[in-house]
Formats: structure tokens, sequence, C-alpha cells
């Protein structure tokens, strides 16, 4: 036996031995929609992304800008 499978051997037993002093791992409604809320970190987050403009250059990297650095003409 490899070292590879004595390694997977021994993982798969010591979570045999978790899940028989935890139990079996708890599933939801695997078939339920997934509820997205927005908390308060998240709208600051989106309020301090929203003050930056996605760029590409001509070898097409992509970086941020801010709105206000950007020239009149395109903010």
């Amino acid at each position: 036996m490899g070292i590879v499978a004595r390694l997977v051997t021994r993982f798969m037993s010591l979570t045999d031995r978790l899940r028989f002093l935890f139990g079996p791992a708890t599933r939801g409604d695997v078939a339920a929609p997934v509820i997205h809320t927005h908390d308060d970190f998240e709208a600051a987050s989106e309020e301090d992304l929203s003050q930056f403009e996605v760029e590409s250059d001509s070898e097409g990297h992509h970086y941020a800008v801010r709105k206000e650095d950007l020239p009149k003409e395109r903010a």
C-alpha cells in the first residue's frame, strides 16, 4: 500500500470516528431557495464600491478607478 493510500485510509478512519462522536452531518432542504439578506456591512461595502469604475487597458487587464478621477466627459 502506497503512502497516499495510507493517508486516505487514516483520514477516512478519522472522519468515521468523528461522525460517530458528533453524529451525521445535518442537511437542510436542498430544494428550498437560498435567501440572501443584506446586512449593514454589505450595504456599506456596496456603497464604497459604487465609487469605482472598472477600466480595461489595451492588453485586457482590468483595474478600478475612482469615478472622481475619471475625465469629466466619461463620468
